[in-house]
């Protein structure tokens, strides 16, 4: 097959860009079509992406989230894709505004509906406070158009069941299920002795929470570390507890590290599928989850982690002196099938059925 691959941008290296990684693993010598890309922010594997006419704007490049609705757009600068048998849009926003020709099928792996159009609420944080009255008006008709723009989809993938569900309600369309690609040759369950100390690890932004679980821990017999860069991330420099350390970005290394020895990871927010978790469960660290979106397909109560209801700081604290699962090799193994030698194979086969090859 002719494969050509889409992805929204290439600003950071986060868990849909593993995704693509692993895409062009699969499909080898397949190109890859971007909006904006930092090239100095991602591996050498993503930097030969053609990017859009946005590219050249420096402005585009550092905020490309002020610049959602006019990504339909930026995609149409970049043509049609004509010579190819299928186009796999690795989309969360707007990738699936690549324009495919007469006889390409195009398949979305979807990492969720777009949560700026559908869940502006819990955005808007990303966006300077002069302009959310603005962007916020903007997001009715860019959810008329992802509505629309979706019907044209020839086969949808989704991440998760949730995300799977979400594609139904907003879009009408069913989709397939295949979990991201966890990396566990590299996130293994480690030897040593478990600290007393408990771990968030993600992009410090409003909708995964961090603030909830910092204040859970105000006054708590128990110290939190926090991993990760955001928007967030001042705040929670500055409003930490004196039990709170903020770390910032951390190698991958480090961060193996702190989940092996990690009493637990905490993570609240509704995820779309939740690769962090998954990694840290692989390192034989136990998950205290929300029981909605993407977690549901991971964390298995009494196994590897704790599902809580509504992510209260009384709800927090109660998981974190409760009993939590502690066997490590246990743990681990619950997340040995997601691998990334079965994505490739499990997203290969999606594509070829998909495409009727």
């Amino acid at each position: 097959m002719r494969v050509v691959i889409a992805h929204e941008w290439l600003t950071s290296y986060a868990g849909s860009e593993r995704v693509v990684e692993q895409m062009l693993e699969a499909f080898p010598g397949s190109p890859l079509l971007t909006t904006v890309m930092r090239p100095e922010r991602v591996p050498p594997t993503l930097r030969g992406a053609r990017t859009s006419v946005l590219n050249h704007s420096r402005l585009a490049r550092e905020h490309h989230e002020w610049f959602i609705p006019l990504m339909p757009l930026a995609w149409r600068t970049l043509g049609r894709v004509d010579d190819a048998d299928v186009v796999i849009s690795s989309s969360h926003a707007c990738a699936k505004a690549v324009r495919v020709g007469p006889g390409v099928r195009h398949v979305v792996y979807c990492h969720t509906p777009m949560r700026y159009a559908w869940d502006f609420q819990q955005e808007r944080q990303r966006f300077p406070a002069p302009m959310r009255g603005v962007i916020g008006a903007g997001m009715a008709p860019l959810r008329a158009w992802d509505r629309r723009s979706a019907q044209h989809v020839d086969h949808f993938i989704a991440n998760s069941t949730a995300v799977a569900e979400r594609i139904r309600r907003h879009y009408g369309r069913e989709a397939d299920v295949i979990h991201p690609p966890v990396d566990t040759e590299f996130f293994t369950a480690g030897t040593g002795e478990r600290d007393e100390f408990f771990i968030v690890a993600g992009r410090l932004v409003a909708y995964k929470e961090p603030q909830v679980v910092v204040d859970a821990f105000r006054g708590l017999d128990a110290r939190l570390v926090v991993v990760g860069t955001g928007p967030l991330e001042a705040h929670l420099r500055h409003d930490a507890p004196p039990n709170v350390e903020v770390l910032g970005h951390v190698s991958d290394e480090r961060l193996r590290d702190l989940m092996r020895r990690a009493r637990a990871l905490i993570h609240v927010g509704n995820e779309d599928f939740g690769i962090t978790m998954a990694e840290a469960i692989a390192c034989g660290c136990p998950v205290i989850a929300r029981a909605e979106g993407g977690a549901l397909d991971i964390v298995v109560p009494g196994v590897n982690g704790i599902l809580i209801g509504h992510p209260s700081s009384g709800a927090i604290r109660r998981a974190v002196r409760g009993p939590i699962p502690d066997d490590a090799d246990v743990i681990s193994a619950s997340v040995a099938h997601l691998g990334r030698a079965r994505f490739r194979e499990e997203i290969v086969g999606a594509v070829r059925g998909a495409s009727g090859s």
